[in-house]
């Protein structure tokens, strides 16, 4: 399998996972098996969403990934640009914590930090739903330069550090997998770059032993939601059945699917993500008039990305 696979896995799979996992948000544990007792899970729909759709999890993606593509790079204010079009273009979904900083009227290198400072909370798991197209186009500039790209998008609507530090790691262990390496075994060396205050927590959540039943807070969270996907990585050995298992804890089941379809797509590839899933995928992009993705065109951004294709607006 080549890295190009692994990319458009990583990219396709978040979404995938996204789309899947979206019809059971704030169920219970063993929400998926429930549905699907033959073990042969579709893209039901239900929830307000219909079979195939994708949520603002991959819209915010996308956004993220057209960004560093039209902008040859990271452009900050452009990213935060573009998400303040798409929130006022009327999500179905969009987290209370992104709606506020989005929508203060705040600048963008204020506008979450002022967030955080009023509520003193401020490490959900949004800035990590959004960061696989992020982490596969910093990938190649190697730990250092991913892991910093992945603190700064994310602080641009998260003012916690626990949040910057998530994604941060999240980018590192894409980064692994991208290259044909194992992410869990790289996860003692992603921890070595965590921020010393915040090096300890993540240790924890992310430590082989580790279980959904040990969170201590809603998967909602940035710490349960990455460790949740790490688990099912560890404890699975196949796309399908890791998303299944990511699902299957219920809670925040469209986010903890798209993180884990991010990293189990990379590290099983594109050929791994069920057809009878890709094929109904769907990324309605609010803001953006009627214009909705499909799998091909995520796949064509995975490339892009990658560094495989031209950028669509580049004038080579």
């Amino acid at each position: 399998m080549n890295r190009t696979e692994r990319a458009v896995g990583a990219v396709v799979g978040s979404a995938v996972g996204d789309a899947l996992g979206a019809p059971f948000e704030f169920g219970t544990a063993g929400v998926l098996t429930e549905r699907f007792p033959d073990g042969v899970a579709t893209m039901c729909g239900g929830g307000g969403w219909d079979p195939g759709e994708a949520t603002d999890d991959t819209q915010m993606a996308v956004l993220v990934g057209e960004s560093l593509l039209e902008r040859d790079g990271l452009d900050l204010p452009d990213i935060f640009d573009r998400f303040r079009r798409w929130a006022a273009g009327g999500p179905k979904d969009i987290g209370l914590q992104t709606e506020d900083v989005l929508t203060s009227g705040e600048p963008w290198d204020l506008a979450a930090a002022l967030h955080f400072q009023i509520n003193a909370r401020a490490a959900g798991n949004g800035s990590l739903m959004r960061a696989t197209p992020s982490a596969v186009h910093f990938a190649r500039a190697g730990r250092a330069a991913t892991m910093d790209a992945a603190r700064r998008i994310a602080a641009l609507t998260h003012g916690d550090r626990a949040a910057w530090e998530g994604t941060a790691v999240f980018h590192e262990l894409v980064r692994v997998a991208l290259d044909g390496d194992d992410p869990l075994a790289a996860v003692p060396a992603a921890l070595a770059e965590v921020h010393s205050d915040h090096r300890a927590r993540w240790a924890t959540v992310l430590a082989p032993g580790w279980h959904p039943d040990d969170a201590t807070e809603f998967n909602g969270a940035v710490w349960p939601c990455l460790g949740t996907a790490l688990w099912a990585l560890r404890t699975t050995r196949t796309y399908e059945s890791a998303l299944a298992a990511a699902i299957d804890v219920g809670g925040d089941t469209d986010t903890v699917a798209a993180v884990t379809g991010g990293l189990a797509g990379a590290v099983y590839g594109a050929g791994a993500v069920p057809r009878r899933w890709v094929l109904p995928l769907h990324v309605p992009m609010p803001g953006s008039g009627d214009r909705v993705l499909r799998a091909a065109e995520l796949a064509s951004l995975a490339r892009q990305l990658n560094g495989d294709e031209p950028p669509v607006n580049s004038p080579r």
